[in-house]
């Protein structure tokens, strides 16, 4: 058995992102995946703003808004009658641009360190696996499928297959990233509990130069009365057409015609690149582990992609997960910080899903109320109401690990939270708030890759902690921060952050027993 070898089943975005988390932490994974090539089939389009501060770490943010759409680029939302007529109502975000000015204006920690990025699930998950493939402490195994697993005491064997051909690959841990219809999943005996039935949809993926399209401009996506949802892929040429299929079983009309006959207009297409057939689903695995197996991504939860917070989620599971498991297997993290991963990140799942489903409602009743007979009038007033769902930057930054065996409250009441915005806090279990240093340096890139000691004493308060850790042979990095707005962003004189950005502990004084805090966080 390879004991410090973690098998990651599946290397779309969260199995990519967990395999390279662990590398970031000198942990050596196996990956497969049973596809040989990435997804011709865009999939997701929305990278929110923390999930680009987590793959930032990584090294990745540069190369995903190379291949995304402009930073210019509109984040609006149509909806409409006909494409062809005016909108009923138009719901704005700013762009990446608009993000990044808002970013530059204030330094209180309102703003992310990352906007988002829109950018297509495939291109996502090709630059993945370009990265799997090049890393010294990945075995990237593309066209291998996982038939069986079995756990015991030392680990996890898994029979693995490839073209009639079947090997045994072994390692102390197994993840399971492979999707909806999971696996690994099934084969750990860990069931879903849904919210609603599942409900299919056809996606037609198609290149159009048609002036048609461009009649209001740029957008992001747009809603029609006959149920159809259009979303402007790279900007320029490139579409997805997505609609619920009648009577809820795969659809097997004429896609094209269908997409035609739903926007209004005879539009001309200049090549179907995809179509696929999925279900929409809210589930969340009852479980995210069972032994020494391991769930993450949509293996572990399902969303419709109303809100974006499908792959979003998963790639915050992979990183928390991530640095765990190396923890444990590097020695300095205890069984406790793995029980933490599904205390953690189930609730941002159940959390998730309730959310994504309050705004699948309005997609919902949008056609539905047109087809009631409701006057445009009724319909922009409905909508024009619910447009506060667009600027949902609170859900994106806001989830705090509060009651998570592994942080240390420190016995003051959660703070405020917002819909629309980020609320700066240290509050342990929140987020770090994101701010610039008196030299310009940002607070975000000087954080180590373990633990960092956040220091604003100005007497080194947090050397004794800092000693304390090295003993323990706990990684942590010592860094003392000068500067009024870091102090006030801080709150605390001390501040212990996490590898994944979040607050673990936070005081004014140096721990009365510093190792026991130590010990807590990294659950031993």
């Amino acid at each position: 058995m390879d004991e410090e070898r973690v098998l990651v089943v599946g290397a779309g975005p969260v199995g990519a992102t967990l395999a390279l988390e662990l590398a970031r932490h000198g942990v050596r994974s196996t990956v497969i995946d049973r596809a040989e090539l990435p997804s011709r089939h865009p999939k997701m389009d929305f990278v929110n703003g923390r999930s680009m501060e987590l793959l930032d770490r990584l090294g990745l943010a540069g190369d995903i808004r190379a291949r995304g759409v402009p930073a210019d680029h509109p984040f609006a939302f149509l909806w409409l009658d006909r494409f062809d007529g005016e909108p009923l109502s138009r719901w704005e975000h700013p762009s990446v641009a608009g993000v990044r000015e808002a970013m530059a204006a204030v330094n209180d920690g309102t703003q992310p360190y990352q906007p988002y990025q829109r950018v297509m699930g495939s291109l996502l998950e090709a630059l993945g696996r370009q990265r799997l493939a090049a890393h010294e402490l990945v075995d990237f195994r593309p066209g291998w499928a996982l038939e069986s697993l079995r756990q015991d005491g030392s680990g996890v064997r898994a029979v693995v297959a490839r073209g009639g051909r079947t090997a045994t690959v072994a390692g102390r841990y197994l993840v399971g990233c492979d999707g909806a219809g999971s696996t690994v999943r099934g084969a750990a005996g860990i069931g879903v509990d849904e919210l609603g039935p599942p409900v299919w949809h056809c996606d037609v993926f198609f290149r159009s130069t048609d002036p048609a399209l461009a009649r209001h401009g740029r957008f992001f996506l747009a809603n029609l009365t006959a149920g159809m949802t259009l979303v402007a892929r790279d900007g320029e040429q490139t579409w997805t057409a997505t609609f619920p299929a009648p009577g809820n079983t795969p659809y097997e009309g004429d896609p094209l015609a269908e997409v035609r006959q739903r926007l209004g207009i005879a539009l001309r297409v200049d090549e179907v690149i995809d179509v696929a057939h999925w279900q929409g689903r809210l589930g969340v695995a009852q479980r995210y582990q069972a032994g020494s197996v391991f769930l993450a991504g949509d293996a572990a939860h399902q969303f419709f992609p109303t809100g974006g917070h499908g792959a979003n989620t998963g790639i915050g599971d992979a990183v928390d997960l991530g640095w765990k498991l190396a923890a444990v297997l590097s020695g300095w993290g205890g069984p406790t910080l793995l029980a933490s991963y599904g205390a953690e990140r189930r609730r941002v799942a159940l959390i998730n899903r309730e959310l994504c489903a309050n705004l699948l409602e309005v997609w919902r009743r949008f056609p539905t109320l047109a087809a009631h007979g409701a006057g445009l009038p009724w319909l922009r007033a409905f909508l024009d109401r619910e447009s506060y769902q667009v600027g949902n930057t609170g859900i994106h930054f806001g989830h705090r690990y509060a009651g998570s065996p592994v942080i240390v409250p420190d016995g003051t009441p959660e703070p405020a939270w917002e819909w629309g915005s980020i609320v700066p806090t240290t509050w342990p279990g929140a987020r770090l708030p994101s701010v610039r240093l008196e030299d310009g340096q940002e607070l975000y890139a000087l954080l180590g890759s373990g633990f960092t000691l956040l220091d604003s004493s100005g007497s080194g308060a947090g050397k004794e902690l800092a000693a304390e850790a090295e003993r323990l042979r706990i990684p942590l990095l010592h860094l003392e921060i000068d500067g009024d707005q870091a102090r006030t962003a801080l709150e605390r004189s001390l501040v212990l952050v996490r590898p994944d950005q979040h607050v673990a502990w936070r005081g004014d004084q140096p721990p009365a027993q510093p190792a026991a805090v130590l010990r807590a966080v990294c659950g031993r």
